[in-house]
């Protein structure tokens, strides 16, 4: 749903440059991709404009990032789209914009990372990188997001529900064995780390079998690591998990990865909702974020979670 009335149009781009940084009117202009909050232009070979124009949400995300992001990205291992400019709202167009770099790659739902090895490694390496202790005036996550997995405990019902109705689960109860032992692991008591915490595969882009960029970090927030370790349930082939926990390091205990599977739960059926919808034709669906999210739920259940010390079971 279209929640920008004004049409997104390169004429439109460029005379919101032109009226706010004439500097970088001039540039070449071309539509990169139409996200769920965001459009984005992709401005000279280096830059890129992102408008808001499908959610009411998307303005706030859009500052979050202006905001934040500048001071994250130099610390961070991988390419993310740093904001350079900000747009104000106007009588040309009503709402915030930004100008920020451009980030090359292939998102991850159109070409999945392949190289197990390469992969896990560069995928710990960001999230190590990323998750640091953050200010007490950072952000609080969006649905719960970077709080205790059981604050969700109902919207999880409701998906489990829907996905067996509509036949996309075929084995509930494994599925609710996995949530049962992710909210009965012991809580996150560090300090509130940094998360991207929306990891999902067209969020993360790829280059040769591997991760070479991370985009999208409206959702940036602080909380506890688990939400972010779930991603490498959905982005990650087979046969890299545990590569990947060891490269993370000591943050990835028992209880970290049994929570993460819950989040990783959450994540999955977000993903078969909107692939089935793609297959099916119906709005907002993408049918490229099906496979990868039906992998992860086939890998979750048929992977036993990791025990903390001192648990029974």
């Amino acid at each position: 749903m279209n929640d920008t009335e004004t049409d997104v149009t390169a004429e439109l781009v460029r005379g919101l440059l032109s009226d706010q940084h004439p500097d970088l009117a001039g540039r070449p202009l071309r539509l990169g991709a139409r996200g769920w909050d965001n459009q984005l232009w992709r401005l000279g070979d280096d830059l890129a404009v992102r408008l808001p124009w499908a959610t009411p949400t998307a303005d706030a995300l859009l500052r979050k990032e202006h905001a934040w992001l500048p001071s994250l990205a130099p610390g961070l291992p991988l390419p993310v789209p740093v904001p350079q400019r900000l747009g104000e709202p106007s009588g040309r167009f009503p709402r915030p914009w930004t100008v920020t770099t451009w980030v090359p790659g292939t998102p991850g739902d159109l070409a999945p990372a392949t190289r197990a090895t390469e992969a896990a490694d560069t995928l710990a390496a960001f999230l190590r990188a990323l998750h640091r202790p953050a200010p007490a005036d950072a952000p609080v996550g969006n649905y719960g997001r970077g709080g205790p997995l059981a604050d969700l405990a109902e919207p999880f019902a409701r998906q489990l529900a829907s996905a067996t109705e509509r036949g996309l689960v075929t084995d509930p109860e494994a599925v609710r064995a996995v949530w049962e032992d992710a909210v009965t692991a012991p809580p996150w008591t560090g300090p509130a780390l940094w998360l991207h915490a929306d990891l999902h595969p067209a969020n993360v882009l790829t280059a040769d079998g591997t991760f070479c960029g991370v985009i999208d970090f409206g959702d940036l927030c602080a909380g506890d690591p688990a939400g972010d370790l779930a991603s490498a349930w959905v982005l990650l082939p087979d046969g890299a998990m545990d590569r990947f926990h060891a490269a993370y390091g000591p943050v990835a205990d028992p209880a970290a990865l049994r929570r993460a599977r819950g989040w990783a739960l959450l994540q999955a059926f977000s993903g078969i909702f909107i692939g089935d919808a793609g297959v099916h034709g119906r709005p907002g669906g993408k049918a490229t974020w099906g496979p990868p999210a039906h992998a992860a739920l086939r890998r979750l259940t048929a992977t036993a979670a990791p025990r903390t010390p001192g648990s029974s079971g």
